[in-house]
């Protein structure tokens, strides 16, 4: 299988994955899955110059913006995949292995807690949420889980594109 088709695909099960976990989240400990709609939202304004919100769900709708937020979320996880092959190397599709990308996955929390959750209103790693800790162990949960996914993704592509 061709590395590049292998790395998107590896990023896009992960966040797949990734994303049933959050409607699993739902149904296990009763927390709603996360709202890629307001994700879109904050994007969408960012084209018009605004790139910090008090609380982005009280901000002006965007046109389309689940549809962006969506798909925002896709294409950071398959940039995500890049990032861990730009530090493993495309060998690493060949033989993945679980410790590199848990650790990568867990380190991608940085992108929320420093860049999406102050930029929409809530503050560096969650500070100004109802529950901080909660919502910081939740980013961690799902980026550990987007790491396994990782894991998972390469493992079943290459076994696939072997067979």
């Amino acid at each position: 299988m061709n590395d590049l088709l292998a790395l998107v695909l590896t990023g896009v099960g992960a966040t797949l994955l990734m994303d049933v976990w959050g409607v699993a989240r739902k149904y296990l400990i009763g927390l709603p899955s996360p709202d890629y709609g307001m994700v879109g939202r904050w994007i969408g304004h960012m084209a018009h110059g605004k790139f910090h919100h008090d609380r982005i769900a009280a901000a002006a709708p965007i046109a389309a913006e689940r549809v962006i937020g969506w798909s925002t979320h896709y294409i950071i996880g398959v940039a995500f995949a890049a990032g861990l092959i730009s530090i493993v190397g495309f060998e690493w599709l060949r033989r993945p292995t679980l410790g590199p990308a848990l650790a990568f996955g867990v380190a991608t929390v940085v992108a929320p807690f420093f860049l999406m959750q102050p930029g929409m209103g809530a503050g560096v790693a969650a500070s100004r949420t109802p529950n901080p800790g909660a919502a910081r162990l939740q980013s961690l949960i799902t980026h550990a889980v987007f790491g396994f996914g990782l894991w998972t993704t390469a493992y079943v592509t290459y076994y696939l594109g072997r067979h």
